[in-house]
């Protein structure tokens, strides 16, 4: 850990990578139904699609991405940011022959951003 995570942010932190690991042990990805995987920190959201097998990345975008800061208005850690990641991941794995994936939350709470981003990418046409 950092020292300049406060004592009730390093509790926040350690929860959420708990969480993770919770979820990392249930889900992995393969060829046929890689992983989407979201990260989200306080100004950007990422997400990639991840084929845990081989150990490489199929598709990825955040909001650092010249493709989404041109889509948005407003800041890059909003639900419209999120939105726009979430379709452009998607559209990207589509372009590589992806169909399915399986969701990694990343130990956050399927809420908000993290949301925005699954749902985004269901109405670009990838199944989760």
């Amino acid at each position: 850990m950092s020292e300049y995570l406060t004592k009730k942010n390093r509790g926040k932190r350690q929860r959420r990578q708990r969480a993770h690991q919770r979820v990392r042990s249930r889900v992995a990805g393969t060829a046929e139904r890689p992983r989407l995987a979201v990260f989200k920190s306080g100004r950007h959201v990422y997400a990639q699609v991840i084929d845990d097998a081989a150990g490489h990345t199929l598709a990825q975008a955040s909001t650092l991405d010249p493709e989404v800061a041109k889509r948005l208005e407003g800041g890059t850690g909003t639900l419209a940011a999120a939105k726009t990641v979430g379709e452009l991941v998607a559209s990207r794995a589509k372009e590589k022959g992806v169909e399915q994936v399986v969701f990694d939350r990343g130990g956050y709470i399927y809420h908000g951003k993290v949301k925005a981003v699954a749902e985004a990418a269901r109405e670009q046409g990838l199944k989760l």
